[in-house]
């Protein structure tokens, strides 16, 4: 099954969803390299919110360009396996390597903003990440740092997770609306 026939069978549960619902299925629709960072004006990724195998935290990484704790994800680069790109870039992000995909695929849509900034020597420009989520159980517990993306890795209750992060945005619309729908699977 592809990505588009994931997100066209995904149910929004907010008005957000719904509206980044539209916007990723167009433009995936009509931009042939959706799937490549190539494409400076937006592109897919993935994340993944991942709870811990006592199900009662979730992963966090303290990301560098944010300076921020944060979800894990990124760049599908390519992939049009998105839960693959995310459970990628959780293991790369934290060392975990036994993950599980909870639920029936897709957890969050968002279309997400993300500054202009340096990375690796090179600037680049502002643009939107067609962010697809997923949530995720972690069967295993050894944690490190991806030194060139975050400086952290940690587990936190999921208030702790909230209270923890400095974008306000994130928390109000993205980690405390993955919190509530993770409640189903902890404690």
């Amino acid at each position: 099954m592809s990505i588009i026939n994931d997100i066209e069978r995904f149910v929004p549960l907010c008005e957000q969803e719904a509206r980044d619902k539209e916007i990723m299925l167009h433009f995936l629709r009509t931009n042939g390299d959706a799937y490549l960072r190539q494409n400076s004006m937006a592109h897919m990724t993935a994340s993944a919110w991942v709870i811990s195998p006592d199900r009662r935290h979730v992963v966090m990484v303290y990301h560098n360009i944010y300076r921020s704790w944060s979800w894990t994800g990124g760049h599908a680069d390519g992939d049009e396996d998105l839960l693959a790109v995310a459970m990628r870039e959780v293991r790369e992000e934290t060392g975990l390597k036994k993950l599980r995909c909870l639920g029936d695929g897709i957890c969050s849509l968002e279309c997400l903003t993300v500054d202009g900034h340096e990375k690796k020597g090179a600037y680049v420009p502002s643009h939107i990440h067609l962010n697809v989520t997923y949530l995720l159980q972690a069967e295993d517990e050894g944690l490190h740092e991806k030194p060139d993306e975050n400086s952290g890795v940690a587990w936190f209750t999921p208030e702790q997770a909230l209270a923890s992060s400095t974008e306000p945005w994130m928390v109000e619309r993205v980690y405390r609306k993955l919190t509530e729908r993770a409640k189903a699977y902890m404690e």
